[in-house]
């Protein structure tokens, strides 16, 4: 009697397992891809590098002139001058821009307001494919209802994955080890 519940539950774990792996398999495989890319970002070049300007002693120009020629220069390219963050830097000389609606990034140097490179983040949008937020992005939504939506769904159904598999695991076990002791 004890086997063929361990056998009903043991079916029902394997159907259930099922039917949230399969639905779940091409986001589990998306988001393993760029977290594996996210982890060897620096490494594959995904993430522009970081310069370093030599002092000589000189001043620190404003934030304010930093912003006004990143702004000069990426309107130039004709893109959006709508900035996201300055990561300001004056110990290595230099301010990285980062825009709200693309991909660039700036780096400027804190002493002549020079732009010394102009890159696209990849690692920006690996990270946006990879937490689901690249739906939100495209459609411009507030409060990242898709990126909520996406993780808690990829995490909850991972965690029973997770739970059906050890059970998956285990019940088979424990029906060999009643029917050794039955016989």
């Amino acid at each position: 009697m004890k086997n063929k519940s361990l056998a009903k539950s043991t079916r029902w774990y394997r159907k259930s397992h099922r039917l949230v792996a399969i639905p779940l398999l091409l986001f589990i495989v998306v988001m393993s891809i760029t977290g594996l890319l996210l982890t060897w970002k620096d490494q594959l070049g995904f993430k522009p590098s970081a310069a370093y300007i030599e002092s000589d002693k000189r001043p620190l120009i404003s934030l304010a002139d930093i912003e006004q020629n990143a702004i000069a220069y990426i309107d130039s390219l004709k893109l959006s001058n709508d900035i996201n963050r300055i990561d300001y830097r004056p110990k290595k000389g230099i301010a990285k821009v980062r825009f709200e609606d693309h991909f660039t990034e700036l780096q400027i140097d804190c002493y002549t307001g020079a732009v010394i490179s102009e890159k696209t983040r990849t690692a920006d949008l690996i990270e946006m494919i990879h937490d689901g937020s690249i739906v939100d992005y495209v459609f411009n939504s507030e409060g990242n209802p898709t990126k909520l939506f996406y993780s808690t769904l990829i995490s909850l159904g991972l965690l029973f994955l997770a739970f059906s598999g050890f059970w998956l695991w285990l019940k088979p076990k424990q029906i060999k080890k009643n029917k050794a002791k039955t016989t």
